[in-house]
C-alpha cells in the first residue's frame, strides 16, 4: 500500500488524509489516527512534526534530545505537556464518516526514564502515577493513552453505521 503524505498542518488534516487516501485505495472501511505531543510552553510544539522534530522521521533519541534542549530553561511548573490523537474513520468510497479526539496530560521529565513504548514516552511523566510513558506497563498505557481515548470515543459513531 502506497503512503499517504502527511501534508496537513494538523493532526485532523493528517488522519482525514490518510482516512481517506488509504479507503479510496482498498475500497474498505479505514480507521487511520495521527498523533504527537503537544508542549503549550514550545507554543505547541513539536506537534504534527512531533516524529520528524530533530529533522530525521523516527529518530527519537534527537527528538528527545531537542526537546530536552528546548525545555531546559524553563521551571519544572512550565513543562506540562499531552499526547493528542486525532481518529478518523473512513468509508469505503473514502468519504470520512467520524472523526474523534483523544488526548493525555502530563509532564516533561528533565531526563529520559524507563525503556517502554517509544518516541518521547521515556520523557513523558503521568503525575498521577509518578511514572513516565517508559516505565508504566502496556497494559497501564494503553488504558491511559491517547489513541485509546480516541478510539473508544468512536464507539457512537460505529455503532449508527452498522
Amino acid at each position: 500500500m502506497p503512503d499517504v503524505e502527511e501534508t496537513g498542518q494538523t493532526f485532523e488534516e493528517n488522519a482525514r488524509l490518510k482516512a481517506m487516501g488509504y479507503a479510496n485505495v482498498i475500497g474498505e472501511w479505514v480507521l487511520a489516527e495521527d498523533s504527537g505531543l503537544v508542549v503549550p510552553a514550545l507554543k505547541g510544539r513539536p506537534g504534527v512534526y512531533s516524529a520528524r522534530y530533530a529533522g530525521t522521521h523516527g529518530d527519537d533519541a534527537a527528538n528527545n534530545r531537542r526537546l530536552l534542549a528546548e525545555l531546559a530553561p524553563l521551571p519544572d511548573d512550565r513543562r506540562a505537556a499531552y499526547y493528542t490523537c486525532v481518529a478518523a474513520l473512513a468509508g469505503p468510497d473514502g468519504e470520512v464518516q467520524a472523526v474523534t479526539e483523544g488526548q493525555c496530560h502530563g509532564v516533561i521529565v528533565r531526563e529520559p526514564r524507563g525503556t517502554g513504548g517509544f518516541g518521547y514516552d521515556p520523557l513523558f511523566e503521568i503525575p498521577e502515577y509518578h511514572q513516565t510513558f517508559g516505565e508504566l506497563s502496556l497494559r497501564v498505557k494503553q488504558a491511559l493513552s491517547h489513541r485509546a481515548r480516541a478510539v473508544v470515543k468512536l464507539r457512537p459513531a460505529i455503532r449508527k453505521i452498522t
